[in-house]
């Protein structure tokens, strides 16, 4: 990290080219955490909690607290990293504050509240489905937009650095 916070990135190729690796690998995870909620579920209401509280048309069991646990213990670990990396290499790049400190905000909110709308329709009340497509769809977008704020940074530092190596 000190790469950025230095400006050593604009000197350093490697480092530019590793971490546009790891956003190439985290758009991949991007792209099947939506394939998975899509592969259980839709974007309608009945969909989710057909899910969640189980569905006797389609012989399928509501989710259990247990494996609700499970689920929620990896995932709160997991994307609290994956956040905490793509907003750590956002705040590193030259965007306005205010944009910086919005998106980091609603991928932490949208985050949180994905995790939680599950919870709250299996164990609260099944109106909270709204709840959980919202989340989910901030969570899609808020992860999109960080990835593309910080692979433009990063293509805008490789091209003043090409720049720069012809002057």
């Amino acid at each position: 990290m000190r790469f950025f916070v230095t400006g050593e990135q604009q000197r350093k190729a490697l480092i530019n080219a590793l971490v546009l690796m790891f956003l190439a690998y985290i758009l991949l995870l991007w792209l099947s955490n939506g394939l998975m909620y899509f592969h259980r579920m839709d974007l309608t209401p009945e969909s989710v909690i057909a899910y969640y509280l189980g569905s006797e048309e389609q012989f399928t069991q509501p989710r259990s607290y247990e494996g609700m646990l499970e689920v929620s213990h990896f995932h709160l670990f997991s994307m609290g990293i994956l956040v905490l990396t793509l907003t750590h290499l956002m705040l590193m790049t030259e965007f306005p504050v205010r944009l910086k400190i919005w998106i980091s905000g609603l991928t932490y909110l949208s985050a949180i509240s994905d995790e939680a709308g599950g919870w709250l329709v299996r164990f609260v009340h099944p109106n909270f489905a709204y709840f959980k497509i919202a989340s989910f769809l901030l969570l899609e977008f808020s992860l999109a937009t960080l990835l593309i704020v910080v692979i433009i940074s990063l293509i805008r530092a490789r091209v003043r650095l090409l720049s720069n190596d012809t002057d």
